[in-house]
Formats: structure tokens, sequence, C-alpha cells
């Protein structure tokens, strides 16, 4: 799809402002992993959308548009799990970030649809030398409150935190436990449902109810 600078779609209102706003947004859910945090920033065309977009309208939901555009630049390589020419055009003027071919070279990855989460290992999780060279991954869920709870502890946790996600597959759970024994390596995700956000850093251990 191409799209003209007419159709593409806006980004921040106010760049410097609203960057630090969901920035910050970003940090804390990270530091407070299985809280739901609200961006409230104002992005009118981030509507999740149930089909693919025709009119220049992101796929993403606003928590997702709005990480990226905050979190992105030139050199922060983004991976699209799925094709969304609207979602890599706003990316690349708003942000200047380029598209990552492969999960594995990507800083940051979007997966609209949990069925195209590739596996775990597909994504860079940094090195001993430079374990913060991993991907940071937004996955979009239909819920973050409806699904089988989890118990959640580790940094930033004062006991446990539960978290309840709906749609990951099961496989999910699985791939991030073999990720473990890697620490200080690994992926950082970010869950995302419409505007609310939900961050597990690699340093949440997570048990199943």
């Amino acid at each position: 799809m191409h799209l003209t600078l007419d159709a593409l779609a806006p980004g921040f209102a106010d760049p410097v402002h609203d960057t630090q706003a969901v920035f910050r947004i970003l940090l804390n859910a990270l530091s407070r992993p299985g809280t739901i945090d609200t961006i409230e920033t104002p992005l009118p065309a981030a509507e999740v959308a149930t089909r693919p977009a025709t009119d220049g309208t992101p796929r993403a939901g606003l928590a997702a548009f709005a990480a990226l555009l905050a979190l992105a630049d030139y050199a922060t390589p983004i991976w699209l799990a799925q094709p969304d020419a609207a979602l890599a055009a706003a990316l690349r003027f708003h942000a200047d970030a380029p598209l990552a071919a492969a999960p594995r070279d990507a800083a940051f990855a979007y997966v609209h649809a949990t069925a195209t989460l590739p596996p775990l290992d597909a994504f860079a999780n940094g090195s001993a030398e430079s374990p913060e060279q991993s991907a940071t991954v937004f996955v979009r869920v239909d819920s973050l409150t409806d699904g089988a709870p989890l118990t959640l502890s580790g940094p930033g946790i004062e006991t446990t935190q539960t978290f309840a996600p709906t749609g990951l597959p099961a496989r999910f759970w699985q791939e991030r436990a073999a990720l473990a024994p890697l620490f200080p390596c690994g992926i950082d995700f970010y869950f995302v449902c419409g505007a609310q956000i939900v961050g597990l850093p690699r340093t949440t251990r997570v048990e199943m109810n």
C-alpha cells in the first residue's frame, strides 16, 4: 500500500512532551511488573483494528503505537510480525526507524496477533558482554485481566503480583522460562491492549497457578 503524506497517520501533537510522558509510563511498567498502566497521550489514528487497515490507519492500538514512537529512532530497527504498511510508514516518518527483516535483527518488535509470535529464541537476547543488546517485544493481547491468573515475583514486586492476560500461546511461558538461565541476557516484554500496557522484564519470575 502506497501512502501519501496526507494519508500518513499523525504522530505526537507535542513530540518532546508526549515522548517524555510515554517514556515515563514505559519505565514505570517495567519497574512494577504485572501492574496495568494506561497511556493517555492522544493519538487519534491509533485505534485498534480487527481487520487489515486500508485507510492509512496503523493496525496497532494506542499503547503500542505510542510506545514505539517514543522509543524508536534511526538506530533501532523494528520488526513487525504482521506486515502493516501504515504502521511502518508512520514509524519511518515520525521516528526515522528502519524495519528489520527478521526478529533477530530487531531492537523492538511488535506482534499484533499472538498467532504470529515466533519462537522466543528467534529474537536477540543480548550477550554476556552486552546484555542490553536484546529485543524488547510488544505483544497485543485480547485482555490483560480475563485469562488464567499467573503469579509474578521478583524485583519491583513487594511479595507477589497477579497477571492474567488472554490469548498467549502456552508455549510462550515455556520458552520464556527456558531463557531464564541465560540472565543477564534475555528479552523484556510489554503486553498491550488498547491504551493499556503491562511490563514483564526478564527479571520477573512467573508461576502458573
